[in-house]
C-alpha cells in the first residue's frame, strides 16, 4: 500500500507541473482544485488515501473487476483500483476536475486501464461495472439506489461515509489515525438477486419469499401446513434459509435457484409466474 500512495502522490504532483507547464505554454491559469468548491449537486471532498485503499479492499477488488466511480474528483480512486491492476472509469461533471484526473492516470503510468468521462452520473450508463464506487450525499444515494439494485447481482458497491437509507449495508469499516481525519467510515452492499415470489421445488413443495433487499422472510409448504423460514438472506446470488433444523445453500440463476441442505440432499426451485 505505501507503494500506491507514494506512486499516486507522485502522479498528482505531476499533474500539478503539467498543467502549469500548460498554462505557460497557452497563456491560461492551471486548475487547481479546492476543498469545498461547487460540484452540480455536491461540494467537492477529497476521498483521503488511506479510506480508498480500505474501500477497494472491502470491495475485494481484484484484476479482473471494472469498477466505476460516480463523481470521481481528482480521479484518485479511479487512478488506485487501476494501479491494482483493475479496469476503472471515472464519471465527473466537472472538466476541470476530468482534465486533472487525466492527466494523473498519465502520470502514474495507468492511463490505459484508468479513463475518465465528463458526464452527469444520472444520464450514465455503468451497468457494465462489476464495483462501484462513490461519495455522495445521501439523497444522491437515494436516488441511485433503484438504478444499482438493477445492476447484475454480485456487483459490488462501496460508499464513503453516507449510506443507503433502509437498505442495510452488508460489511462497514472504519479507518482512524493519521490516515484519515474526516469522513473515514465506508460502506459495502452487494447487489442481490430478485428473488421475491412462489418458487416451486422439485420434490412438490413451494417457496415462498418476500424481499427487502438482501433480508428474506416467507414459508415452505411440504404436505401440509406451511413451516415459516430463518435466517433467511442473499449475498448476491448465493441464497441461505432455513426450515427446521436443515439449513438450504444455493444459488439464483433466473427464474431457477438450487443447491443442497445440510442433510446432504439436493434442491431446485422454478420461479412461478
Amino acid at each position: 500500500m505505501m507503494k500506491i500512495r507514494r506512486t499516486l502522490l507522485a502522479a498528482i504532483t505531476a499533474t500539478a507541473l503539467l498543467g502549469n507547464a500548460w498554462a505557460q505554454e497557452a497563456a491560461v491559469g492551471a486548475f487547481t482544485p479546492e476543498v469545498g468548491q461547487a460540484g452540480k449537486d455536491v461540494v467537492w471532498v477529497p476521498t483521503s488515501q488511506a479510506l480508498v485503499d480500505a474501500m477497494l479492499d472491502m470491495a475485494g477488488l481484484t484484476a479482473q473487476d471494472y469498477l466505476i466511480d460516480l463523481g470521481s474528483g481528482d480521479g484518485r480512486t479511479v487512478i488506485t483500483a487501476a494501479m491494482r491492476g483493475a479496469r476503472a472509469h471515472g464519471i465527473e461533471y466537472n472538466p476541470d476536475m476530468v482534465a486533472l484526473s487525466k492527466q494523473a492516470a498519465e502520470a502514474a503510468g495507468v492511463s490505459d486501464r484508468a479513463t475518465f468521462e465528463e458526464a452527469d452520473i444520472f444520464e450514465s450508463d455503468f451497468s457494465k461495472a462489476s464495483v462501484i464506487s462513490l461519495f455522495l450525499l445521501p439523497n444522491l444515494n437515494l436516488r441511485l439506489r433503484p438504478t444499482l439494485l438493477d445492476m447484475a447481482p454480485g456487483t459490488r458497491v462501496v460508499s464513503n461515509s453516507f449510506d443507503m437509507g433502509d437498505w442495510e449495508p452488508d460489511d462497514t469499516v472504519r479507518v482512524d489515525g493519521e490516515g484519515c481525519t474526516g469522513y473515514c467510515n465506508a460502506y459495502k452492499w452487494i447487489i442481490p438477486a430478485k428473488v421475491e415470489g412462489s418458487w416451486k421445488m422439485e420434490d412438490g413443495g413451494v417457496l415462498a419469499l418476500t424481499q427487502a433487499f438482501q433480508m428474506l422472510s416467507g414459508s415452505l409448504r411440504k404436505d401440509g401446513e406451511p413451516q415459516e423460514i430463518s435466517d433467511a438472506k442473499l449475498s448476491g446470488a448465493d441464497i441461505t434459509f432455513t426450515v427446521g433444523k436443515d439449513v438450504y445453500t444455493g444459488r439464483v440463476d433466473g427464474d431457477s435457484m438450487g443447491g443442497r441442505n445440510d442433510s446432504g440432499k439436493d434442491w431446485r426451485a422454478t420461479k412461478q409466474p
